[in-house]
């Protein structure tokens, strides 16, 4: 009998390939524990076309992060934070910060799982930071943090 399989068997396969096996051993385990269906037309022109479906939603996903990279890019953040008496910030700006202000004055949502920030920005300075939007895209923006009193 012919499966195709839903989930990579060790041993067997990878998911989305069809293996000849046999009858017992399709029937009683892999369509059983749901790794398989029998292979049938119908199955076969379904799977590819969810997977066409899918490949259609991850290129679109990709554009989408490819044009949000390119408008970071070109972005200068800007945060006016208040400074101590020693050159300071009073508290420190981090990941959600940023994720937040580049809501706010670009209207650009981010994960902010996605900013590089070895560790929190404590003082004042223009920053190069990294972020990781997905499908293997990353961009740097700069971040101009300015004292105030």
């Amino acid at each position: 009998m012919k499966v195709l399989l839903l989930k990579d068997v060790q041993g067997l396969g990878k998911s989305g390939e069809i293996h000849e096996v046999k009858d017992g051993y399709g029937q009683n385990f892999l369509v059983k524990k749901n790794l398989a269906h029998i292979a049938t037309n119908e199955v076969i022109n379904r799977y590819k076309a969810e997977m066409r479906k899918k490949a259609e939603l991850e290129a679109a996903k990709k554009a989408e992060y490819e044009q949000i990279a390119t408008k970071l890019a070109k972005i200068t953040l800007l945060i006016s934070t208040k400074v101590g008496k020693n050159g300071m910030l009073q508290g420190a700006i981090t990941k959600e910060d940023i994720a937040t202000l580049l809501e706010k004055q670009h209207k650009i949502q981010v994960d902010k799982k996605g900013i590089e920030l070895t560790s929190p920005i404590k003082s004042t300075g223009l920053y190069d930071l990294e972020i990781k939007l997905g499908a293997g895209i990353k961009t740097t923006f700069k971040l101009d943090v300015q004292g105030e009193d």
